[in-house]
């Protein structure tokens, strides 16, 4: 499949080693430790902290300490990273916190529920009571519609 979202402006800034940082962007300043958190884990690439506003006990952000408004702002190379490190943070919390299920979510964009425009994975510990849902409502499709969608993904 060829490349559908590319970010000409990060492709500049990492061929040519510019800072990739936001001055107004509150994760940045987190991620950088500008501004103070309750820290779980760093190193050189990525922050994670616990959520202020969680959805559960131990709701903790990924946070990469360069800027990048989004997944499809996001190197393949660091989108990986973020997966490992989720699988890691996601399996010592689970051991730790005696949840009985995770949900890792990230979103993308207004209409997906972005609230903050710097890439950021939710780890979302989850308990049988947390009275929390995440979800969709799923729809009727025909072999068809699924044919039609698909090769309108593959084209080209």
């Amino acid at each position: 499949m060829k490349d559908i979202c590319v970010d000409e402006n990060a492709i500049h800034a990492e061929r040519h080693g510019i800072n990739m940082k936001e001055a107004n962007c509150i994760f940045c300043k987190i991620a950088n430790g500008e501004i103070p958190s309750q820290t779980l884990y760093e190193d050189d690439i990525f922050r994670v902290i616990l959520d202020l506003g969680p959805a559960t006990k131990g709701h903790a952000l990924i946070l990469p300490k360069e800027h990048y408004a989004n997944l499809y702002d996001l190197p393949e190379e660091t989108a990986g990273e973020v997966m490992k490190l989720a699988k890691k943070m996601a399996t010592e919390m689970t051991e730790r916190l005696g949840c009985e299920g995770f949900n890792l979510v990230q979103n993308n964009g207004d209409l997906a529920g972005q609230t903050v425009f710097h890439f950021h994975m939710h780890l979302i510990p989850r308990y049988r009571a947390d009275g929390q849902k995440i979800g969709w409502e799923p729809q009727e499709v025909s072999i068809e519609e699924l044919q039609q969608v698909k090769e309108q993904i593959c084209q080209g």
